[in-house]
């Protein structure tokens, strides 16, 4: 169920991932947003600022969240985030119990939702969020495509 308000959290997120860029991390931003409204989380990648293979946007923006209401689940919530999960995200999102997760970019190589083993339809996986596709994702696929880009010519000079 698309909300008039998804634009502008997805806005936030792509926000979010263009900073990350700026950082010179690959462009993803993540929005944790609860049932009325209030944005209780917002984060970009930073595997590269923080030294944590486990710092994308994704489980920065769930920490945050789960610090500020002070619970480790997340119920009732909606996670934007520009580029479809990755399983580690996508397993993070499902133990958060996340109510529902709107994607901006799908992600053919490294996603896990829609891709690969996607996830949520695991018998293994004991919650699913509704799932959904968001504004925004040729804005999002764009600045990953540029991002990219650019690392590769950087890369052959």
């Amino acid at each position: 169920m698309t909300t008039s308000d998804d634009q502008k959290f997805m806005q936030a997120a792509l926000d979010e991932a263009r900073r990350a860029a700026g950082a010179g991390e690959a462009p993803v931003g993540a929005v944790i947003v609860s049932a009325d409204g209030e944005i209780l989380a917002a984060a970009g990648n930073a595997p590269i600022a923080e030294h944590d293979p486990t710092a994308h946007a994704e489980i920065r923006a769930i920490r945050m969240a789960a610090a500020k209401i002070g619970n480790y689940r997340l119920p009732d919530t909606t996670l934007f985030v520009t580029l479809e999960p990755c399983a580690m995200c996508a397993g993070a999102i499902a133990h958060a119990r996340i109510a529902r997760l709107v994607i901006a970019a799908s992600d053919p190589k490294g996603g896990a939702v829609w891709h690969g083993p996607n996830y949520f339809e695991q018998p293994t996986c004991h919650w699913r969020p509704a799932v959904e596709q968001g504004p925004l994702a040729d804005a999002a696929g764009q600045l990953l495509k540029d991002f990219f880009r650019a690392r590769r010519k950087g890369a052959a000079k």
